[in-house]
């Protein structure tokens, strides 16, 4: 049995696995899975419960009848002055049917916009094909906004959407940083050891040190405030690639360490390669099965710390769609009391995120690791 099939055997990792790969899947095509542009308002609709789904008609002659699923135009008035409600106005003379596959705002697909040195402006790599069609939307006057609306009147089921382009790649994007870095410089201190490995091994316990929240914090509030959301997204990976490198050098190092007196260096060493040939081609492939692990596990530290930033105010900026800055309303107690279903959906998502890589992350390591096997043999 190779190490696929004790994967596919493991149900928590199974599970980690496919939740990962539908999140991945939704923001990836956010634009045809999303019924709506994150950035439009609807006209007084800010702050509107989910959309109700009706399946008969409400009211006129034909009330009762079965039409299908089908929304009705909904609004709220103006705050009452006296007692702060707001009465949501229902027109249940224009029954809007709720269609897959519906026709709606016309967007890109496959579009590829990436912020390149050396402005770290986003550069436009693919333009995309047009297309104006989305998984699910209505025909007529009515809007389904399934988790609600927010302050702004903009619906808040495509914002998550789009916001998970942001939190999910976060973590992706910050392992390609950080973790050949962390590689290499873990495989040259232990091959060499000596002055260099020491020197290397102090660096790396004085990262280790620094509290990573707190310089995330100290760093993300100096920024400049014009940034971009895409600049800003490009400097929070690099913070977080900064300090996070440290402990996977600390545990390559270890590793090198026992590799470099095998046979099969020892032979390639007499055969006359370069040390850092060696490191690249036979010392560190053999440390993959713990790298692959760790990258899974690491990933979420970076949700994590893209969550926190955007909470507080110090990451992705409004009106660009985070995990984190729609985390952000739950400083309002209002909101928490009276629309709570902008704060539940992006906590459970990122709670969501975090326990599947996890879960898949301990599966990679019950199927790859070696000393894993053998104690379960």
């Amino acid at each position: 049995m190779n190490w696929w099939q004790k994967l596919k055997n493991n149900p928590l990792a199974r599970f980690g696995a496919i939740l990962l790969l539908i999140f991945y899947l939704a923001v990836i095509f956010a634009d045809f899975v999303a019924p709506y542009s994150p950035y439009a308002s609807q006209t007084d609709g800010s702050l509107l419960p989910p959309t109700k789904i009706y399946w008969r008609i409400q009211e006129g002659s034909q009330q009762g009848q079965w039409i299908g699923p089908h929304v009705y135009p909904t609004t709220q008035s103006q705050t009452d002055l006296e007692t702060g409600d707001r009465k949501l106005i229902i027109d249940y003379k224009n029954p809007s049917p709720v269609r897959l596959f519906a026709k709606g705002d016309s967007y890109r697909l496959f579009q590829i916009q990436l912020p390149l040195p050396p402005a770290f402006e986003e550069v436009e790599l693919f333009p995309g094909i047009a297309f104006d069609r989305h998984l699910f939307g209505t025909e007529g006057k009515g809007k389904i906004n399934i988790l609600g609306t927010d302050e702004q009147g903009r619906d808040e089921f495509s914002r998550l959407v789009f916001g998970g382009r942001i939190s999910l790649f976060i973590g992706l994007v910050g392992i390609v940083i950080s973790f050949p870095l962390g590689m290499l410089i873990g495989g040259i201190s232990g091959y060499f050891g000596g002055w260099l490995d020491v020197s290397l091994m102090r660096l790396v316990e004085v990262l280790m040190t620094i509290p990573g929240i707190y310089l995330l914090v100290a760093l993300a509030a100096v920024l400049p405030p014009g940034l971009s959301s895409a600049q800003r997204f490009l400097l929070i990976v690099l913070i977080t690639s900064f300090i996070s490198w440290s402990g996977l050098a600390r545990v390559i190092r270890g590793q090198v360490l026992s590799l470099k007196e095998q046979e099969f260096v020892q032979a390639a060493r007499a055969m006359g390669a370069k040390p850092l040939y060696i490191i690249i081609q036979h010392v560190l492939p053999q440390t993959a099965s713990y790298i692959i692990i760790s990258a899974t596990l690491a990933v979420p530290g970076f949700i994590v710390a893209e969550s926190v930033l955007s909470l507080i105010g110090l990451g992705i900026q409004q009106p660009d769609p985070s995990w984190g800055n729609l985390l952000s309303l739950s400083t309002n107690a209002s909101i928490i009391v009276l629309q709570p279903w902008l704060i539940w959906p992006p906590a459970i998502l990122i709670i969501l995120t975090v326990l599947a890589f996890n879960l898949l992350g301990d599966g990679l390591r019950d199927a790859l690791d070696p000393r894993s096997l053998q104690r379960r043999e």
